[in-house]
């Protein structure tokens, strides 16, 4: 029986079990034993994390070849143009190639969005805009470095969906547990 654990990563936290340098890691919040992440999430960033104790299944979720889409809440510096959105849309180009497509929109801020330890920064002068983006490839630091190229860097960047796993109902550093048969 497949074990699927949706776990909303909180900021500051390693993607990871250990960590030689006393930063905090997944095992400070997941007890289930021999789960592994099925792919990564920056300490900086924050939201769903799939971790599973079945090979298969971790490589499917993770890997670009499945195209499984990844949705992204993201704060960036400034107001985003049209023109920079359809940049975002069409795939911008980066240090290690062209990004594939993605799914853009303006949206208002997530009405069930929690408070971020630490707060992001404020500066009067300069407004912010959320985002919501969707990609199915996986570079390293690909959606900030995305915002970033069209002008806007990434304030806050919060993995809400992977597929058909969401991170609703759950709180930072709060997992669920899914058992039987689980795939794509």
């Amino acid at each position: 029986m497949t074990k699927l654990v949706l776990f909303n990563k909180p900021y500051d936290v390693l993607s990871q079990f250990t960590d030689g340098n006393g930063r905090k890691t997944l095992a400070d919040y997941i007890s289930v034993k021999n789960v592994y992440a099925a792919g990564r999430l920056d300490k900086d960033s924050e939201g769903l994390l799939l971790l599973t104790d079945n090979g298969k299944l971790q490589h499917e979720i993770a890997s670009p070849d499945k195209k499984l889409a990844k949705r992204y809440w993201v704060q960036v510096e400034g107001e985003v143009s049209d023109k920079k959105i359809n940049l975002l849309k069409k795939g911008v180009k980066l240090k290690d190639g062209m990004t594939k497509p993605a799914e853009v929109i303006c949206i208002a801020e997530p009405d069930n969005l929690w408070l971020r330890n630490p707060p992001v920064r404020f500066r009067k002068t300069i407004p912010t805009q959320w985002l919501e983006i969707a990609i199915r490839e996986g570079k390293n630091r690909q959606v900030r470095r995305m915002t970033a190229a069209v002008g806007h860097p990434t304030l806050r960047l919060i993995r809400y969906r992977v597929g058909a796993w969401s991170l609703e109902g759950l709180l930072p550093g709060e997992s669920r547990i899914l058992e039987g048969n689980i795939s794509l």
